[in-house]
């Protein structure tokens, strides 16, 4: 990667680097060749700084007529009471006769004359002192007698745009704040050193700070003791846009939607300090968004890290970082919260340093889910994502695969004398009877008292008997602004089936187990009642909660945003992980087909493949650290297909300029292997397919899809005459007793199983 290097300066001012950097990621000097397309320069006007905005799609190219936009997140999203904004004059007027109103009063006076490439001068600027609720800002021209005769028209009409605050501490979309919700941010260790101190406020808020770090030349980042004097053993680096710069990094600590943030960049602090117009020399213009992982434990708790913002990987070639303590799954299991909290955070950046040309996703294992529901329904929030031991979603992916694998654990140790070890594996399709252990732990997620955070007091804890009404620590209880309260119950609706499943389907039809051993799997499998507990009924879905996860997208559709922008899965086989692995590969698979059956092509999807260790998801590794540069390039070639192919639809964009590198490929004792991946038995005799088995889940093996997007099944009664396996006539009578409700006919689309009412919902 980019490594330290002997110190020089800088070769490229911050307005001629920002004028290039319609090149992409194509110009990097790392070790990586980067095989995608370049971008154009576009000429800059010297005389004013550009636009606080990335480069626009012609879709985002004002119109001709006279034009206000926010610049820093959704109008309607707004968080705080400042906005970033543009207006745009109409021709053949000047940006000196914009005038424009917040709320009524004249707030002329914060805009500036800057320079939009491709369109011009425009004003832009950031307009405080908005009200919570709708705000008005409305953009007129102020035009003389003189100007009108000269121009022969009266000055077009003003228009207006609607604002709409809310409070820093939200909410915004996700609903209801959850109670109760512990601080942490006197325990959340500062980059440079000490801590963000005690919460201001019962909504966690702190006071924002500025800090810096710095590489060392004997690689290490230590804390800057003094702004205005770089140690002597400060390192350089180059990065991707050319530019070699000292490399100190800027680092923001601050809390927005209950969360704390982190954002880090290149930044030399004896230069001017960075705005919107004033770009530091260092930074190429791209923020890579990270998302951290886990699950269980995931809820009532602020948290006290993010997902890490001092990167070497990344700052070193010029990328700035951003997380927040609620895009880690461990601390926060619940996608729109996370949504919710990365488009705040990415709004305090855009207000800092102004808009990314492009921002990219990165995450693994919990951070894939946050990727890939993000991209699909807050579309706008991600240009591309590269996720590693992803799965498509936490509720319909993990948890049913999970909860399975309890189950079927739970069977085996009660009927010992009925299924082996090596029929567990079997009928769990994991590959073996370890995954059965590793899975069913992570059943955990939905037992109210399976993981609660060590900073929830015991007291406040949820227990059956001693504090029914206390916190219960599972993913239903979490998701309760989505799929509601049962109002018979009072506990939260859950969407979660087994009725009708054929356990051990496939091991059935293998010969792995027989008829008999069938029907006493299935008849004994039970299900879990609403403490998570195993129980001998099979587990029904409520209706309400199976159609809430499909309208709202909390099932991943994948014909919303992520159809449009690239996807890059990284997998670290650990499907023969020795004990066992939930990580398996077949959720990537889950994915590619969501994509397929939503948008009848996967081809912005591309898997990467190689051997598990520790540390392989790293932009310094040579893999997934060549695919960060990659997919930069790919979103930069995309956004100028757009540009010049205006008409084209994303999705075409995005497959016809996937760099050549960004390949289905997996890694072989070192060797690279550029081949589709495919599942088996599709993959059968295939080199990857062979090195790297994808195998299945519980729900596959008992026929259901390897997309693993039925919430419940629809049901058909059970016939023995189309059953793929013969039965004689008191197995058939027993089979009619053990599926007296039916069994599931995947042929068909799942109970309420729709696309999602649409994009940016709000709860």
């Amino acid at each position: 990667m980019c490594g330290p290097t002997v110190s020089g300066a800088a070769v490229m001012g911050p307005a001629w680097r920002r004028a290039a950097l319609g090149m992409g990621a194509a110009g990097v000097a790392a070790l990586f060749t980067v095989s995608g397309s370049t971008v154009p320069e576009h000429a800059t006007a010297l005389e004013a700084p550009l636009s606080a905005a990335p480069l626009a799609r012609p879709s985002e190219v004002p119109r001709e007529g006279l034009d206000v936009e926010v610049l820093s997140s959704r109008p309607d999203t707004v968080m705080g009471d400042t906005v970033l904004v543009r207006v745009t004059p109409p021709r053949p007027y000047q940006p000196h006769q914009i005038r424009l109103e917040s709320g009524g009063e004249d707030v002329t006076e914060a805009l500036r004359r800057v320079h939009l490439p491709g369109v011009g001068p425009v004003m832009e600027g950031a307009v405080s002192n908005l009200s919570e609720g709708a705000n008005p800002l409305v953009a007129s021209v102020h035009a003389t007698e003189e100007d009108t005769a000269r121009d022969g028209d009266a000055p077009p009409e003003a228009v207006e745009l609607t604002v709409t605050a809310h409070p820093m501490t939200g909410p915004v979309f996700s609903g209801p704040h959850q109670e109760p919700f512990v601080c942490r941010t006197e325990d959340f260790a500062l980059a440079w050193g000490g801590t963000l101190g005690a919460a201001l406020d019962e909504d966690c808020s702190a006071t924002t700070r500025v800090g810096y770090v710095y590489r060392s030349t004997d690689e290490e980042f230590k804390a800057l003791p003094d702004r205005d004097r770089l140690p002597s053993d400060v390192a350089t680096t180059t990065t991707s846009t050319g530019a070699e710069v000292p490399y100190t990094v800027r680092v923001e600590t601050g809390t927005v939607n209950r969360s704390v943030y982190e954002t880090a960049m290149l930044h030399d602090p004896r230069e001017p300090e960075p705005d919107p117009w004033t770009s530091p020399e260092g930074w190429n213009r791209r923020l890579v968004y990270k998302f951290g992982g886990g699950c269980p434990g995931g809820w009532y708790v602020q948290g006290d890290h993010t997902a890490g913002v001092v990167d070497h990987g990344m700052l070193a070639q010029g990328y700035a970082v951003a997380s927040a303590s609620l895009n880690v799954f461990g601390n926060n299991c619940n996608d729109l919260l996370a949504a919710e909290t990365m488009a705040a955070t990415k709004e305090r950046f855009a207000l800092a340093y102004g808009s990314p040309d492009h921002t990219l996703g990165w995450g693994s294992s919990g951070g894939s889910y946050q990727a890939h529901q993000i991209a699909d329904n807050q579309p706008g929030l991600l240009d591309g994502i590269l996720v590693s031991q992803s799965y498509p979603d936490v509720g319909f992916a993990t948890t049913p695969a999970a909860t399975d694998a309890l189950l079927l654990r739970s069977y085996a140790e009660k009927h010992p004398e009925e299924i082996t070890p090596e029929q567990v594996g079997a009928v769990s399709g994991f590959g073996g009877p370890e995954g059965v252990d590793a899975m069913a732990e992570a059943a955990s997620r939905i037992d109210p008292q399976g993981v609660c955070p060590d900073a929830l007091p015991e007291s406040e804890r949820y227990h059956p008997e001693d504090n029914p009404d206390g916190a219960r620590c599972d993913l239903y209880s979490h998701t309760v602004n989505v799929y509601g309260t049962d109002p018979d119950t009072g506990l939260p609706r859950r969407p979660l089936d087994n009725v009708g499943v054929q356990y051990g389907l496939s091991a059935l039809l293998a010969g792995d187990i027989d008829v008999d051993a069938f029907l006493h799997l299935n008849e004994h499998i039970g299900g879990l009642d609403t403490d998570g507990r195993v129980v001998s009924e099979r587990t029904e879905g409520d209706p309400e909660a199976i159609a809430a996860a499909y309208d709202s997208g909390r099932l991943l559709h994948g014909g919303g945003g992520l159809a449009d922008i690239p996807v890059v899965d990284h997998r670290p086989y650990q499907d023969d992980a020795p004990s066992g692995d939930i990580h398996m590969r077949y959720h990537s698979f889950s994915t590619r087909e969501r994509l397929s059956a939503a948008n009848g092509t996967d081809a912005n999807h591309v898997m990467l493949v190689e051997p598990y260790r520790s540390g392989v998801f790293d932009a310094r590794s040579t893999v997934a650290g060549r695919a960060l540069v990659e997919l930069d390039s790919w979103v930069s070639a995309a956004a100028h297909d757009a540009r010049v192919r205006p008409r084209s639809t994303p999705g075409e964009r995005v497959e016809r300029t996937r760099p050549d590198w960004l390949t289905d490929s997996c890694w072989i004792e070192g060797e690279r292997v550029v081949a589709p991946q495919l599942p088996l038995p599709a993959g059968q005799g295939d080199r990857c397919a062979d090195a790297f088995p994808v195998h299945g889940s519980p729900r596959t093996v008992a026929g259901g899809p390897l997309a693993s997007d039925v919430v419940k099944c629809r049901l058909t009664p059970f016939e023995e005459s189309e059953h793929p396996v013969d039965f004689d006539a008191g197995q058939a009578e027993r089979a009619r007793e053990v599926f007296a409700e039916g069994v599931c006919d995947w042929s068909r689309p799942g109970v309420e199983q729709r696309p999602p009412k649409g994009p940016w919902q709000f709860f």
